[in-house]
């Protein structure tokens, strides 16, 4: 079966699967896609994960103008095969913040160039980009502390008054904390302590205060 029939038995399951009302309502609060089944996030996910794992298919499904194809191709890639070059194609498809959390989720945060990604989408990329970044640096078990840190800076700097780019840089901080303790508190702490005030870096501080009330 090559993929272009395989992407046609996964749209036929897809279709079994579908919700107008989801889709409907998913339109009228702007979030678009050429086309949507309105499908839940976990039958997508459990649909993807009967296919067997190969890049070439995944990216694929994510260039169609599909949202549920777009977003099973998060968990068909292959996170080995990930390279530098790659990312311009994945950032691409980034147009809605559902997509750029399957995509942290599914695929970024297991990859070997986890630094190397959040280093350059938190400094040069588009909000979107930069909260998916943040979003994969919040799963990563191998992203560097001091990366993580430096993008959410950088991203804050960038994006000062902007939601979702908290609630990524607290995601992510809040990982660190979990998984690496007390240097990831005063890390934290003294990140906060340079930033300048912002909407962005306010939200940061209350999500994430209380952990900080045991650093020091």
């Amino acid at each position: 079966m090559d993929d272009t029939q395989r992407m046609i038995a996964m749209l036929a399951e897809m279709r079994r699967q579908m919700n107008g009302a989801v889709a409907e309502s998913m339109t009228e609060h702007g979030i678009c896609y050429g086309l949507n089944y309105g499908v839940s996030i976990p039958t997508v996910r459990s649909i993807a994960r009967r296919e067997q794992r190969s890049h070439s298919f995944a990216k694929y499904l994510y260039s169609q103008q599909v949202r549920e194809l777009r977003l099973a191709a998060c968990h068909i890639a292959e996170p080995e095969a990930v390279t530098l070059e790659d990312f311009s194609f994945w950032s691409r498809g980034i147009t809605t913040m559902e997509l750029a959390e399957e995509l942290a989720f599914g695929l970024l945060s297991h990859i070997a160039a986890i630094d190397s990604l959040v280093g350059i989408w938190c400094s040069e990329s588009s909000e979107l980009i930069a909260y998916c970044a943040l979003m994969a640096a919040a799963r990563s078990q191998s992203v560097d502390a001091g990366v993580a840190v430096l993008g959410v800076e950088c991203a804050v700097k960038r994006f000062r008054s902007s939601r979702i780019i908290g609630c990524g840089a607290a995601a992510a901080l809040s990982h660190l904390i979990d998984r690496d303790g007390r240097p990831a508190e005063e890390m934290t702490a003294a990140l906060l302590d340079r930033m300048p005030p912002s909407e962005t870096a306010q939200y940061i501080a209350d999500e994430i205060g209380w952990r900080l009330s045991y650093c020091g």
